[in-house]
């Protein structure tokens, strides 16, 4: 007899483990998917032309709290995790309500869903969201353009639009973010690759037909580097593991799932923000790797700061406007902008909580330790006209953006703003050159 299945998931990792290992499977039959995290996801469908011919009428997607009568009224034999970023509490709480209703509990691995690339393929992944996962993929590929190679970025899903319409999505120009409908969170990943003209980044839902797409790009492609999300591992087969660690955070890497995964598979070990660390933290990350993962190779590194208008903080009442996904999720206290405000002698930082407008007062709800900084939220066009009316009510001297994107394009702030941006710089030795020339060479990619 077929079991029943219940996906819970956030609208990324769930899909992927549904295409990759349910879609096909009539040992089988996927009832519903649960979504968490992300606004909005629940009430809409997993699309039947996605889900395949088992299910031509799609998927529901209900909401993670009502996964307890979603058991019993769907009669689900298995619920499989299928979201990120999450510590080990919160993930074996699930397991009991999951258990309590009568349901296994599953997490699946590597070998059931990751899928095998045709080109070498370096894959990025963190320990938590907000480690420097995104610039540290900048780096590699911009050494590996120096060396003359053609690289295709493949971006972690963030599907909160079209289903249908994001199977295989594929950004070259700014344009591009525009046409396919990107929220803030999506621009703030895809953005930084196509400003620089030097290399494309596919994303979307199905993620073999991204694979195979990218593998015969247009402009071309030598290696394929994928740029994990939150801290899930890879959807795709590595040759080489690289995972990013925070020391502001230590002790996260061995108490969040699947954060530990990625620390324990990686060849090579980025213990990032060692600038701005203690270096009792640095210590603990230190041990905590050699413990789980002694044969990687450890690469030590700084976030430095890019600010275009120092001067508009100095002295200045600002507002901080950070990265969504790391203030809430992620839980950071701080992120590229407030450094910046502190670094530049900011008179204040303006509290925004009580300016907040719409779907931001829930944010604010549902993540209480964010303080005072405001996230950077866009899963919608709500969400992006409450930025837009929040900062706009928030008196301050200057806006002061943490996020990768040029938030200006998106929304219209009458403030002054400064841009703030994090750029990889690494320390000592081994370094990312001499990895990625070993791996070139290794793989005979230059002629």
């Amino acid at each position: 007899m077929k079991k029943n299945v219940i996906i819970i998931g956030a609208a990324g990792r769930d899909f992927h483990n549904f295409n990759t290992f349910f879609r096909k499977n009539d040992s089988y039959c996927v009832v519903a998917f649960t979504a968490a995290q992300i606004p909005d996801i629940a009430g809409r469908k997993y699309p039947g032309e996605l889900a395949g011919e088992l299910y031509p009428e799609g998927i529901p997607i209900y909401a993670e709290e009502e996964l307890p009568l979603l058991i019993k009224s769907l009669k689900a034999d298995v619920c499989v995790f299928s979201y990120s970023d999450v510590p080990y509490p919160r993930v074996m709480k699930i397991s009991a309500v999951v258990n309590a209703a009568g349901a296994d509990f599953w997490l699946l691995g590597p070998q059931s869903t990751m899928i095998p690339s045709t080109k070498p393929l370096i894959a990025v992944g963190a320990t938590r969201t907000g480690c420097g996962k995104s610039q540290t993929s900048r780096k590699i590929i911009e050494i590996l353009v120096e060396m003359g190679l053609k690289v295709v970025a493949i971006r972690h899903p963030m599907p909160y639009g079209d289903l249908a319409k994001q199977k295989v999505q594929r950004f070259a120009t700014v344009e591009d973010l525009k046409k396919h409908d990107c929220t803030i969170e999506e621009m703030e990943e895809y953005e930084p690759h196509v400003v620089t003209k030097r290399n494309v980044i596919y994303a979307g839902v199905d993620y073999e037909a991204i694979l195979r797409e990218a593998e015969k790009d247009p402009d071309g492609c030598d290696i394929i580097l994928w740029d994990g999300g939150n801290n899930d591992f890879p959807f795709y087969v590595p040759d080489l593991m690289i995972g990013v660690l925070d020391p502001l955070r230590p002790g996260a890497e061995v108490s969040y799932y699947p954060g530990e995964v990625v620390a324990r598979i990686s060849d090579v070990i980025c213990i990032n923000k060692i600038d701005s660390a203690s270096l009792e933290d640095i210590q603990t990350v230190r041990r905590n790797i050699a413990a789980i993962n002694p044969k990687a190779t450890v690469i030590d590194a700084a976030s430095y700061l890019t600010v275009d208008k120092p001067e508009r903080i100095t002295g200045k009442r600002v507002l901080v406007v950070e990265d969504g996904p790391t203030l809430t999720h992620g839980e950071m206290k701080i992120g590229a902008g407030s450094v910046a405000a502190l670094k530049y002698g900011a008179s204040e930082l303006i509290d925004p909580r009580p300016y907040t407008a719409g779907k931001l007062k829930d944010t604010f709800k549902t993540y209480p330790d964010i303080g005072i900084l405001l996230p950077a939220m866009g899963y919608g066009e709500q969400q992006i006209k409450d930025l837009e009316t929040t900062i706009a009510q928030t008196p301050c001297d200057a806006v002061v953006i943490g996020t990768p994107i040029d938030l200006t394009r998106i929304i219209q702030i009458k403030q002054p703003t400064v841009k703030v941006g994090y750029e990889l710089q690494e320390i000592g030795y081994p370094d990312f050159r001499t990895i990625l020339r070993d791996f070139v060479q290794k793989h005979h990619l230059l002629k």
